[in-house]
């Protein structure tokens, strides 16, 4: 596999890496959290990503998009993830719009999507209820009325669901909390009567939200694919989201650990570089070759989506566990090797490790994919 990137990539890429720099450098995320800004991320710098065609860049053209692949898309996800950029890319296109693009009929691809391409539509994905990730650990109910369905229960964990314009909830139809079959997704609107949503502030400052869903009554047409069978769904749009994830937090330890070079060059002790310490080499020749092992599970899964290869599932989980574990031990050797003044605010690094921690466990952590893989393979 080659690991070099096209021509147009890499126009791709040095336009992303100086827009993004420009315009949402890391003091942006900070600027955002201290002022508890209401929304969480920049309209306008949504706006300014949509006119670039990064908010429908994998979304067909008849909708707005750019039709470009995952892989191109993973190179936007890299450099938001060097500025911890705080974008709506990751509940919007990559979960929200991702499942309309897989399930969605003609009505609700043609009224969202070219929304979604255009910048004016957030959507969002309301699928966890517990502390941890589990797909198919849904108890939320939807239960079949004289128009439609009327929708009971709470949602955890809705990355932006606190403004989005529509979020794609998870609920059952049958079985119990747990089984694949019986589970149907549901377009909720942000008005929707019978719907509380409490916004929650993770820890490295982007968007979260809980939903409370007391008896929320939607259409038939607001049904996402085959009722009953919304686990079809869910499966690849998960698949999707984790690699895009791995994508962005690619760029968020590649960022870190370069960082901490950097500095390992520069700050001295006894008269000398602390790079020149033997022990110290030896630790970012480790952080070194994680990362670069990383960059190549992640490039094989993205173009795996784009060549609709059937062993996508398997490089989502084997990617999402690598990334995870490269994320912890970036981060945490990125702080160590600042020393002190790696755990203050004032120090930029400190924010890497928090973003770490957030990506490490959104979607899985490395537990639940090695055991996903393990199952998928039939172990």
């Amino acid at each position: 596999m080659s690991l070099a990137l096209s021509e147009e990539q890499e126009l791709l890429r040095n336009t992303a890496r100086e827009f993004i720099a420009e315009h949402s450098p890391v003091k942006e995320l900070r600027r955002l959290r201290d002022s508890n800004d209401p929304v969480g991320f920049s309209r306008e710098l949504w706006s300014q990503m949509a006119e670039l065609g990064w908010a429908g860049i994998v979304l067909p053209e008849e909708h707005g998009g750019a039709d470009l692949g995952y892989a191109e898309l993973g190179i936007v996800l890299e450099e938001c993830g060097r500025t911890l950029a705080a974008t709506p890319l990751f509940s919007t296109l990559l979960l929200g719009a991702n499942a309309l693009l897989l399930a969605g009929d003609g009505t609700q691809r043609k009224e969202i999507l070219a929304r979604v391409a255009k910048g004016e539509a957030i959507l969002a994905l309301a699928l966890q209820e517990g502390a941890h990730h589990a797909p198919y650990q849904v108890a939320t109910r939807a239960e079949a009325s004289r128009d439609g369905y009327k929708l009971t229960g709470k949602k955890t964990f809705v990355q932006d669901g606190h403004v989005a314009d529509q979020t794609v909830v998870v609920a059952r139809v049958s079985g119990k909390p747990g089984e694949r079959d019986g589970l149907a997704l549901f377009l909720v609107p942000k008005n929707a009567r019978g719907l509380q949503v409490t916004r929650t502030v993770m820890v490295d400052g982007r968007n979260a939200a809980q939903l409370q869903l007391d008896g929320v009554e939607v259409d038939r047409s607001a049904a996402i694919g085959t009722v009953g069978r919304g686990a079809d769904v869910l499966d690849p749009v998960l698949d999707r989201a984790t690699i895009g994830l791995c994508a962005e937090t690619l760029g968020t330890v590649a960022e870190a650990f370069e960082r901490t070079v950097s500095y390992l060059k520069t700050r001295k002790q006894f008269g000398v570089a602390i790079g020149s310490f033997q022990a110290l080499k030896h630790r970012a020749a480790v952080m070194f070759t994680e990362v670069e092992l990383s960059r190549s599970i992640v490039l094989d899964a993205l173009r795996a989506i784009d060549e609709k290869r059937p062993d996508v599932p398997l490089l989502a989980s084997v990617a999402k566990a690598r990334l995870s574990d490269t994320a912890f031990l970036v981060g945490n050797e990125a702080v160590q090797m600042h020393g002190g003044i790696g755990v203050t605010d004032e120090e930029e690094i400190g924010l890497f490790l928090k973003r770490a921690r957030v990506a490490e466990l959104t979607l899985g952590d490395a537990a639940y994919h090695r055991a996903r893989f393990a199952a998928l393979s039939g172990f």
